[in-house]
């Protein structure tokens, strides 16, 4: 087996496993603080197991805000609706805050064939 094998084949194992907890127990703490910020989990791969317990998670926080919309009388404030678990290879959802009056004037003028 050459070492590029060996290298690929540990990458390859889950993060539970003894050898990736061993790797991680033995970085310094300033190493350790180096790989988070430079981590992006979204772009991990998931198995099919974390994929139905995603399925499963945001299916019952849907139920219990359904319920929770069913069983309240109208008065008082309304639940957020809950955020479905991020997927991997999935952008995050981006808050878009409403276009201002100038911003929209702006936009009209350009479409309509205004000058930039």
């Amino acid at each position: 087996m050459t070492v590029r094998r060996l290298r690929v084949l540990i990458e390859r194992l889950p993060p539970e496993s003894r050898t990736m907890t061993a790797l991680r127990n033995g970085l310094s703490q300033e190493e350790y603080e180096l790989q988070a910020r430079k981590a992006k989990p979204e772009e991990g791969p998931w198995s099919q197991s974390e994929q139905l317990l995603a399925v499963i998670a945001d299916s019952l926080q849907q139920l219990q805000y359904l319920t929770v919309l069913a069983n309240s009388d109208g008065k008082g404030r309304k639940p957020r609706r809950p955020e479905p678990i991020r997927r991997p290879g999935v952008a995050a959802k981006v808050d878009r805050k409403p276009m201002s009056d100038q911003a929209a004037e702006r936009l009209f003028t350009l479409i309509n064939g205004g000058a930039a």
